[in-house]
This record gives C-alpha cells, sequence and structure tokens, in this order.
C-alpha cells in the first residue's frame, strides 16, 4: 500500500501537479488510496506515464537551450495528442527552426518558421496549435507520415530532415534515461 501510495505521489510530481491538493481528499485513508490504485488498469498508468515522461523530457530540453517556450510544454502535449503526432515533432522543429524560438520574428510567436516565418501568431500556444493541426491535415492527412517526407515539404533544405531527426533522437535518448529512473526507483520503493 505504501509503495502504490509513494508510486503514485512520484507520478503527480511528474506531471508537475501539487500532491498536497491532488491527496488531499484521500489523506488518512488508505482504503481509498488502494482502491483508487486498484481500480486503473496497467495500460491506463503505461500510457500515463510515457506521456508524463515525454512532458519532462520536453521540459528539460526546452531548458537546456533557454527556450521562452519553457511554459508552453503542455500545448505542445495537449497538440500530439489531438493531432496524433510524436510528441517530440513540434519541439524538434522549433529546435531547428529557431533554436527553441530564440531566434524568431520580433513578437510573432512562429518558432517553426511556418509560412518562411513570416507567419504571426498571438501566442506559443496558437502557434503550436496552429502548426499542428497544419501537419496534420496538409502532410500527414496526405501521406507525409514520416519526418523525411514531411522535410521534403517542409524545407528546401535537404538536410531539414536529419536536423530534426536529431533533436527527436536526444530527446528519445532522454526518455529512455528517464523511463530506467522511475522503473529503478519504482522497484526499490
Amino acid at each position: 500500500m505504501v509503495k502504490a501510495f509513494i508510486a503514485s505521489l512520484l507520478f503527480v510530481m511528474m506531471l508537475g501537479l501539487n500532491p498536497k491538493n491532488t491527496f488531499a481528499q484521500v489523506a488518512g485513508s488508505s482504503a481509498t488510496m488502494e482502491a483508487r490504485t486498484a481500480s486503473v488498469s496497467a495500460s491506463v498508468l503505461d500510457t500515463s506515464k510515457g506521456m508524463a515522461i515525454k512532458r519532462l523530457v520536453i521540459k528539460r530540453t526546452l531548458e537546456k537551450y533557454h527556450s521562452p517556450l519553457v511554459n508552453s510544454v503542455d500545448a505542445f502535449m495537449n497538440a500530439c495528442q489531438k493531432y496524433s503526432l510524436d510528441c517530440y515533432l513540434l519541439p524538434s522543429i522549433t529546435g531547428l527552426e529557431s533554436t527553441f524560438g530564440q531566434f524568431i520574428w520580433p513578437t510573432s510567436y512562429n518558432p517553426f518558421g511556418w509560412g518562411g516565418g513570416y507567419i504571426m501568431f498571438k501566442s506559443w500556444e496558437e502557434g503550436i496549435q496552429t502548426v499542428a493541426r497544419g501537419l496534420r491535415e496538409n502532410y500527414v492527412n496526405k501521406g507525409a507520415t514520416d519526418v523525411e517526407s514531411i522535410g521534403h515539404i517542409y524545407s528546401e533544405s535537404p538536410t531539414w530532415a536529419v536536423r530534426v531527426r536529431n533533436f527527436m533522437a536526444q530527446m528519445e535518448r532522454d526518455e529512455e534515461k528517464n523511463q530506467l529512473f522511475f522503473d529503478m526507483n519504482r522497484v526499490q520503493l
């Protein structure tokens, strides 16, 4: 029971939620916590844990590059889920096109170079959602299903896809490390 609670607490903290508020209703009620833990299927937990780790990896990557997009991690996660895109694709494009939002047309909120970088968005979130929708509708739905085929349309540069893949690979390596860390700590609890 204690192990399940600690594992749940770690998971909630990885999501960036306040554990005090999240568990306030079950404080002192181990039966309630046990019932909740038992009612969640393993696949849902695995998916949630995987998304939490992806969120953490994106956040740490944006922090590492001192990105102004660091507070837009949830927008990236929402867009990848809503449009069924690889969660690392959009941040990786921003890494290539604008060094994660650092070098953009002033107040354009366009770290993607979308429309040659001349399209202006009202916020990072609007830019993220617009580009995600555009990738889904105008690229993926029309057969550009991998980074290489997207790259042929997205950019004139023959190395665009390789460079985007490089950022994605860095994030995938970080995800693996975080997965290992989470699993090792869960076993030790």
